[in-house]
């Protein structure tokens, strides 16, 4: 067990994050593909999913400074954003478009990563700011047309800007949280609708606070000593298998 020098305990490693991001994103997807939404336990999963994209832009910046070659891993992240699309497609498309077998339902998240990633790109090796800031713009505009539009974007760079600067990542997460929550405030009539509003705004930033609360206080910076290749290779397969057969399920059995 590890603690660092402000007596925090570092009990999770980088793998067991991401498995629990893993299960996060599956009960968010369960919700949003199974369940009515408005209801409690639609609104408690969907809001506990929302732990996974910050968590999975925080690890793709720092892989992307810690891996031996950009271009593989842009390319497997380009190469698993194609094998996801269909995947996607079907398990969200009557959430997305009402059609209950399959139709274009936007890119989907590893998509998002990709475009994530080429935002790093584009901090590192643009060199004119008006160019850099142009490119950074052009990749906030198509995400857009895919999952955790804007949100996935501005946490990779809020976390590039950061660095490994524990108080910066923590303001990192608090403003992408309170973003998100202003995102999400969809006011109703009156004093009690704007309370109502008030309180899912609020609740929708807690998957993403309490993504921060790990990451800053849990986590050791270290990767599992054993499985370390399963793990990766589970992450990138994890995604299109589960939609696949939440796909399958729906169109079967709903």
């Amino acid at each position: 067990m590890m603690t660092d020098y402000a007596g925090n305990i570092k009990l999770l490693n980088r793998d067991a994050i991401k498995y629990i991001a893993m299960f996060t994103m599956f009960l968010n997807h369960v919700a949003n593909i199974f369940l009515d939404p408005g209801t409690v336990l639609f609104t408690i999963l969907v809001d506990i999913g929302y732990f996974t994209a910050p968590v999975m832009c925080y690890f793709l910046v720092e892989g992307y400074h810690y891996t031996r070659s950009k271009k593989k891993y842009a390319r497997r992240l380009a190469v698993f954003a194609l094998i996801s699309e269909l995947p996607f497609c079907l398990a969200f498309s009557e959430v997305y478009t009402g059609e209950k077998i399959i139709s274009f339902c936007g890119f989907n998240m590893i998509f998002t990563l990709f475009l994530c990633f080429c935002i790093l790109l584009a901090i590192d090796y643009v060199q004119n700011d008006l160019l850099q800031i142009f490119l950074i713009a052009g990749l906030f505009v198509l995400s857009l047309f895919s999952d955790w539009a804007l949100v996935a974007p501005l946490f990779t760079v809020l976390f590039a800007r950061a660095g490994k600067d524990k108080r910066r990542i923590r303001n990192a997460y608090l403003t992408g949280a309170g973003l998100f929550a202003i995102m999400n405030f969809s006011p109703g009539t009156g004093l009690s609708g704007i309370l109502i509003g008030l309180v899912y705004a609020l609740m929708s930033a807690v998957g993403i606070l309490a993504a921060g609360a790990v990451i800053v206080w849990l986590y050791n910076g270290k990767r599992m000593e054993h499985g370390k290749t399963f793990s990766k290779w589970f992450f990138y397969w994890f995604y299109p298998v589960h939609l696949l057969i939440l796909g399958i399920i729906r169109v079967c059995f709903f």
